[in-house]
Formats: structure tokens, sequence, C-alpha cells
């Protein structure tokens, strides 16, 4: 067997070692365990990947693997990774109480909803959808970063800027995702979603390995010239992006920790309530009901634009994929509130009437 098959099963082992090992933060997040107790989390992702890129650049240095390594054995990474998952997802649903919704959803959607291993003081040791993140993003942004290296050593002198940029953007979402670990532990992944073939196989093999496939498709071609005020505008709706998911998940995540909080000092807190139920409609979430989901689309359009080929396909996928993902989820996600909040829910809606697209969806 290549070792390229086993790359992902390395790159996974090392990010649990280094999580196990390295110093965390222990927060409590949002959901509840049966105990009715908010689950705690410990939290060091930023770190682990630090500690993963000094190696990686170590060993690269040192000639151990080549720089584009991982853009090398990319379709053998991919394979291992897909095994992985399937792997995962028998062992994490397979042991687990049925739903009763039949084994094939089960296997999907998974029957176990925040599955955590603790330790003899009751502290969370690892958290298996945090984990699950953890090294879908360390293993894209090693992947984007090979896959960097192999247009640079493929073209030399003449590396797309581009591709730089690219790059550039994609390390600083995976580092921002990193950052800001607790702000995601009030988001719907973890409140709504249990953990089965979706999450699991998704964040193993998915995640790290088709984020980044425009860089995939285009890394062995030459620089397209791309004008630079079209870089500086394909930059522009990447961070136009960023401040729309980010902002809006600050502001939630603000409003259910310190719900009389200022978001940067600035935008005010209100919301539409009823007993202990109240529902935020005001600074980004104002503008539309789901408006963090158009800012993961800007910034994947402002990605796949910045590599300056406009009318190749591959790279849309990207794109496409998260239009595909968050409009069925907008759906779910309304369904599943005004089941929850009733008429409050519909009192909210008239507030803020846009689903996603301000004043359009």
């Amino acid at each position: 067997m290549s070792p390229g098959y086993l790359a992902p099963l390395v790159v996974d082992a090392a990010v649990l070692a280094l999580h196990r090992l390295l110093p965390a933060r222990h927060v409590r997040g949002y959901v509840r365990g049966s105990d009715g107790k908010r689950l705690g989390y410990r939290l060091n992702g930023l770190g682990v990947l630090l500690a993963v890129l000094v190696l990686y650049a170590a060993a690269g240095r040192q000639g151990l693997i080549p720089w584009d390594y991982f853009w090398q054995v990319r379709w053998e990474g991919l394979l291992g990774a897909c095994a992985l998952g399937v792997l995962f997802t028998l062992a994490i649903v397979l042991g687990a109480k049925p739903t009763g919704k039949g084994l094939l959803v089960d296997l999907y959607l998974g029957r176990r909803e925040n599955p955590q291993w603790v330790g003899k003081d009751g502290r969370a040791l690892v958290d298996a959808k945090m984990y699950l993140y953890l090294i879908g993003a360390v293993q894209l942004e090693l992947n984007v970063l090979s896959f960097a290296a192999h247009q640079a050593l493929a073209h030399p002198g003449a590396v797309s800027p581009g591709a730089l940029l690219y790059t550039a953007l994609f390390s600083f979402f995976v580092c921002d995702y990193l950052l800001f670990e607790e702000v995601h532990l009030y988001t719907y992944d973890f409140i709504a979603e249990r953990l089965g073939f979706k999450l699991g196989w998704g964040c193993i093999a998915f995640y790290p390995y088709f984020y980044g496939v425009g860089l995939w498709a285009v890394a062995d071609r030459t620089d397209p010239h791309t004008p630079v005020p079209l870089l500086v505008l394909y930059v522009l709706v990447f961070f136009v992006g960023w401040v729309l998911s980010r902002g809006a998940n600050l502001q939630k995540f603000l409003f259910k920790t310190r719900p009389e909080a200022k978001l940067l000092g600035l935008i005010a807190p209100e919301a539409v309530g009823e007993g202990q139920h109240r529902l935020l409609c005001s600074g980004f979430w104002r503008l539309s009901r789901h408006i963090n989901y158009l800012g993961e689309i800007l910034m994947a359009v402002g990605l796949t634009l910045v590599l300056g080929w406009p009318l190749s396909p591959v790279p849309w996928l990207y794109p496409l994929y998260y239009v595909g993902l968050l409009l069925p989820r907008q759906l779910d996600d309304d369904r599943r509130c005004e089941k929850k909040y009733g008429a409050l829910w519909k009192e909210y809606c008239r507030r803020v009437p846009s689903r996603i697209i301000p004043g359009l969806y």
C-alpha cells in the first residue's frame, strides 16, 4: 500500500496527540447533557494547527518529504480519508441506540448527538464533533499549502498571484475558525445535528479535500494574469462575506452568553421574547434570518474568483456546494424554529422577513 493512503491517518493521529498534550481552555458550550448541565469542551485548535505546520515545515526543510507532498499523494490521501470516514461512521453509529428512523438514516445522520470522552474529574478529554472539525481544518490547511507549493515548483519565477492570494485567504479562513472555536459551539452543527456519516465522513474526507478543489483544479496552470483591480475586488468580496459570517456568529454568541452586551460596544441587542425564549433581531440579524449563510457563500465566491479562472467550472463547485448545503438547512432550521417557538417565530419573521439575502430571499 502506498504511504499516501495512510497520510490522513497520520495527520489525524498527530492532531489527536497534540490536542491532548498541548495546553487548552476548558469552556462550557450551549448544548446540555443528560444531567441538564452545559457540556464542557477542551479547546486548543489554533495551537494544534501551528504545531502541525511547524512539524510539516521541519520535515520539508530536512528533506524528509517534498514541500508539495500532499499534492503528490492527493488522490491516495482522498481515498484513505474516505475509508477512514466510513470506518468512523460505523464505529460511532452502530454502537449506539437506534433512533427508530431506520439503519440508513441513522448511518447518514447519526444516533448520538454530542459524544464525548471525559476524564475522571468529569472534564471533557475529547469532544467528537470538535475533534472532527479540528482534523478537517488541519488537513485542509496542509492540502492548500501543499497545492500552492506545487504551483510554485511547477512554475518557478512565475507563480500566480491569484494562487498566493487564494492560499492566504484560505489560511485566514482556517485560522479564524480555530481562533473562534468557542463561538462555533453555539452554531447549528453543535445544537441540532447528530453525528453520523454526514458530519463524520464530511469532516474527515469531504471538508479537507473538497474545500480546496479550486486550487486543486488549477495548480498546474500558469499565471492567468488577472488585473490587479479585479484581484482587489475579489478579496473585498471575500472579506464582505467574512464580516457578515463572523459578525453574525459573534453577535449571536454574545447574545447567548451576555444578553445585554453590545457587539463591539456599538450594536445593542434587540429581541422579540416570550417567556424564556428571546430571538435576536438587531444588527446583523436584522438583515436576514440567516445572514451568516450569505457570508459563507460570498467567501466561497471570492476564493473562487481570485484564482483567476472564472470560466473554469471545477472551482465553482465550492460555492455551489454552499448553496446546496445552506438553502435546505435554512428551510430545516426555519421549520425547527417554527415548531419550537410557535407564535413568537411568526412575530420574528415579521420583524426579519428576509431568509438569507436581504430584500431578495
